[in-house]
């Protein structure tokens, strides 16, 4: 992925540095595997993430490392680049756009959605519209989940969380959160499907833009994109952790569904094209 040279977003708080303790997950392994298979690539983690305690310990402080730094200079840049497509897109059609913070931390962290811990992966909190993100889970997204490695697999992932975000700004996760609450469980976990979906939707918007704006796209990079999309299906992650899949329990898509829809968000470049409620039939 070509990135090196331009912005660097200034709403970046990189806590890598520091750490105020461990977390401590109830239902020990079995949650852990709930928040992975829940909460891997975003979404609205409130209700998971009030269920985990914080156990405050001293802090204790440390110099980033030289490939901490760079790594930090890479997802300045990822989230300058977010701001600058996403503003540009909002501004076309008359909206104000507010960019999403995001907070590099290691092992645990407190959000205003609850405590969580780096076992949740990636995530995007509505409460404070901020992304959260350990970056030692892309190595356990490669190693553990059969993903390809890679800056793209990063940028894929930043991107998904930043359309959660676009989603807040337009109103989609409130409209959500309040069909949900009007209907089956089952119905709900469709709805949050949707809602995942059309953040995959979104990244692959992003991918067409920044690629015609800046020309980032590198032989590969696609590709591991939808390596990613395909290990954190819930179809993926059913199997590897329980040996089974149950699709009424499904909250953020199967592996193909999320190629897909990042595939049509990257192919057409048309945010009308991302209708995913209406793909699941769902009233909406």
């Amino acid at each position: 992925m070509k990135w090196l040279g331009r912005r660097q977003s200034d709403n970046v708080d990189d806590r890598r540095g520091s750490s105020g303790g461990k977390i401590a997950l109830g239902g020990g392994v079995i949650g852990i595997v709930v928040l992975v298979i829940n909460m891997l690539m975003g979404g609205d983690p409130t209700e998971l993430l009030n269920s985990i305690q914080q156990q405050q310990g001293p802090e204790q402080t440390r110099e980033l490392t030289e490939q901490e730094q760079q790594q930090g200079v890479f997802i300045k840049t990822l989230l300058a680049d977010n701001e600058d497509i996403w503003a540009a897109i909002f501004k076309e059609s008359g909206q104000q756009f507010e960019p999403a913070k995001l907070v590099l931390f290691r092992d645990g962290v407190n959000t205003d959605c609850g405590g969580a811990s780096s076992a949740s992966g990636p995530f995007y909190c509505p409460e404070d519209r901020t992304i959260y993100m350990d970056l030692a889970f892309f190595d356990e997204l490669q190693s553990k989940y059969g993903a390809q490695g890679g800056e793209f697999t990063v940028a894929y992932v930043m991107a998904h969380e930043y359309g959660h975000h676009i989603q807040t700004l337009i109103g989609t996760s409130d409209r959500m959160r309040e069909r949900q609450q009007q209907g089956s469980e089952k119905e709900a976990n469709r709805l949050s499907v949707a809602l995942e979906l059309q953040a995959d939707f979104y990244a692959g918007i992003w991918t067409y833009h920044n690629d015609k704006k800046n020309n980032i796209i590198e032989a590969g990079d696609i590709e591991q994109a939808i390596s990613a999309a395909n290990a954190i299906g819930d179809d993926a992650i059913q199997r590897k952790t329980q040996g089974q899949i149950v699709p009424d329990s499904f909250t953020h898509g199967t592996s193909q569904q999320r190629i897909d829809w990042f595939m049509k968000g990257y192919t057409t470049g048309d945010l009308k094209q991302g209708d995913t409620f209406g793909a699941l039939n769902l009233e909406f």
